[in-house]
């Protein structure tokens, strides 16, 4: 017995012409997805316009209003009915669709806006009267006069009141100004000399502004630099190297922070292209690259970076939002990405960031049982006026038992009657070392302060990066297999599989097709030992079709690298000389990546004199 499905009409469907209105509201649930995405779109035409300040003030968390004002080179009275028309723009001739220079260019953002909410458009001219139009609902109202100075006014009402359902799916207004806060800051990073305000209008009024960033002034890094250390803080300013690397007509410049000022989630990593916020997966599977050897799974890198080509090297008409973009050239642009990272992350040698100083500087209490106030410090006092302090205050007969704490003169001994003309000078990087601690840790004296270096890691770290040139100049050693092992896939795994031969060659992991569904596996790496291939292959299936990229066998060949350099170190509870650990520290200056172990630890903690000195007081 033949039931009808109650979901297939009996009669043919007929083909019909949607209406306008229809096909904007269609447009804006691509493009304006909630009040950040009305937001992001309306400040990009405020820079397209060329504005130097913009305003954007919210309420409700832009449910209720979204106002953007700008001091663009406005539209005239004739411009503002074709601007609310879709797919008219001013920014392209639609010639070149790949031939794309500003942030908008496919006109459906204000007509999409125009058919969910209330919109009202109020722009002058350079040289023309001010004008203003309204459209409510996809309904556009004439053209009437305004009082404007310069630039345009564009104010968003009610969002999606035509559309309510879509009102059911908005979050809370905390999160959406969260998100509309987000958008702006990453705008605001791509154009630093232009001027942000963000206001808040909920409680009526001139409300509060939640975020302003000024122009900022000098040339682009400098002016970089400046914004990120308004919007990310003055911590990742100070922990941040300069990017700027060039290959194959793409540059790559930006901001990366050290190793050891890593976040535990990936919400400081902002990446742009040609100036565009984009969030690419491709892109942020290679800044994980970059730090790959230098992080642990569970941290995340924090990065500032702008990727910039000829606009036919990509394609930014590949998502709604524009957020996502295609390269013609995928290889270079990532190669690019993670070359650049590491060789300024190499620069930048035994460098540790300034907050893991600040961290210990926090764990130290000052002892103040009493709660009395400070007691007046007297100004330390000159080496001279030490050394006669000293042999004014040593008795002329030292106590028995106490002979080893004084010099054969009678005067208690000191770290410059100790020293010795080879001894290394406390102006190097890392000072010279003058004890050592529970047997795992090194004190060290510098020009200007104090070195606390963690013994173990720190030649942990000097091991594995010896460890890891010996196998780039030596490569990985491979064993064959008695009998290769097949795996059966799919064609399109197996042809996935063997586009990346060569590059698993590199490391030990020889393939080769075997029949049109499966590859046989004649090597495997040596340094891995008894190693299930078929698993091993399967993961890097999965990586690959994640992130384009596999570094599973790369990290299996360095987590045993590391293994290895961690039973070769010195250990701690070695007690260790003098020498020995000078030796250390000058070859923790020589190495590169020295300042942290290989998990992202810092390897040492550097103290300057001025804050020691803020813990007793004598400041």
């Amino acid at each position: 017995m033949n039931v009808a499905d109650p979901n297939i009409s009996q009669n043919r469907p007929q083909i019909r012409q949607l209406d306008e209105t229809a096909i904007n509201r269609i447009a804006a649930g691509e493009v304006v997805e909630r009040p950040a995405s009305a937001v992001k779109e309306l400040v990009e035409n405020a820079l397209d316009a060329g504005a130097t300040r913009i305003e954007i003030a919210y309420a409700d968390g832009g449910k209720t209003l979204i106002r953007i004002t700008d001091n663009g080179h406005g539209m005239s009275a004739s411009d503002l009915p074709l601007a609310l028309s879709r797919h008219a723009t001013s920014k392209i001739d639609g010639t070149d669709l790949l031939d794309i220079h500003s942030f908008g260019f496919r006109g459906e953002a204000l007509p999409s806006l125009g058919s969910v909410g209330r919109l009202t458009i109020t722009s002058r001219a350079k040289g023309e009267d001010a004008a203003m139009i309204r459209v409510a609902g996809g309904k556009l109202d004439p053209v009437r006069p305004a009082a404007l100075s310069a630039g345009t006014v564009v104010e968003l009402r009610d969002l999606f009141y035509a559309t309510p359902a879509r009102l059911k799916f908005m979050r809370s207004d905390r999160a959406e100004v969260q998100a509309i806060s987000d958008v702006v800051k990453r705008l605001a990073m791509a154009e630093p000399h232009v001027g942000f305000t963000l206001r808040d209008l909920s409680g009526g009024g001139e409300g509060r502004v939640t975020f302003r960033a000024d122009a900022e002034n000098g040339d682009l890094f400098d002016a970089l630099h400046a914004r990120l250390r308004r919007i990310l803080g003055a911590e990742f300013a100070e922990n941040a190297l300069l990017i700027d690397a060039n290959r194959d007509g793409i540059s790559l410049t930006g901001y990366a922070a050290l190793p050891t000022y890593s976040r535990g989630s990936s919400v400081a990593q902002y990446l742009f292209v040609n100036g565009r916020p984009v969030k690419d997966k491709m892109l942020y599977g290679a800044l994980r690259a970059a730090y790959f050897d230098f992080l642990s799974r569970d941290r995340h890198p924090a990065a500032v970076l702008f990727l910039t080509c000829d606009p036919h090297l990509v394609d930014v008409n590949v998502h709604p939002a524009k957020s996502e973009v295609r390269f013609r050239d995928p290889g270079i642009a990532r190669g690019l990405l993670v070359s650049g990272l590491r060789h300024a992350l190499a620069n930048a040698g035994h460098r540790a960031s300034t907050t893991v100083a600040g961290a210990t500087l926090g764990a130290f209490r000052p002892e103040n049982p009493t709660g009395s106030p400070r007691q007046y410090q007297m100004e330390r006092p000159s080496l001279g006026a030490r050394r006669e302090s000293y042999a004014a205050q040593a008795p002329l007969q030292p106590a028995q038992g106490f002979a080893e704490g004084f010099a054969p003169s009678g005067r208690i001994e000191t770290p410059e009657d100790t020293a010795t003309a080879d001894a290394p000078p406390v102006d190097l990087p890392l000072g010279a070392a003058r004890g050592q601690v529970h047997e795992n840790y090194i004190i060290a004296q510098t020009a200007d302060g104090m070195v606390i270096v963690d013994q173990h890691a720190a030649h942990e770290r000097l091991v594995y990066e010896k460890l890891k040139r010996q196998m780039a100049d030596n490569g990985v050693a491979a064993q064959a297999l008695l009998i290769p092992e097949i795996v059966e896939l799919s064609e399109q795994d197996r042809s996935t599989l063997l586009e990346q031969a060569s590059d698993f060659a590199k490391f030990g992991l020889t393939i080769e097709g075997f029949g049109p569904t499966a590859i046989a596996i004649r090597e495997t790496p040596a340094i891995l030992g008894e190693v299930n291939a078929e698993a091993m292959i399967r993961d890097i299936l999965d990586e690959l079709a994640d992130l384009n990229e596999s570094l599973t066998l790369q990290a299996r060949i360095e987590a045993i690298l590391s293994r290895v350099a961690c039973h070769g170190s010195i250990r701690s509870g070695r007690r260790m000389r003098g020498e020995e650990m000078n030796a250390l520290l000058r070859e923790m200056e020589a190495t590169p990546h020295s300042g942290q172990c290989n998990h992202g630890r810092p390897t040492y903690v550097e103290l300057k004199l001025s804050d020691i000195e803020r813990l007793f007081g004598r400041t």
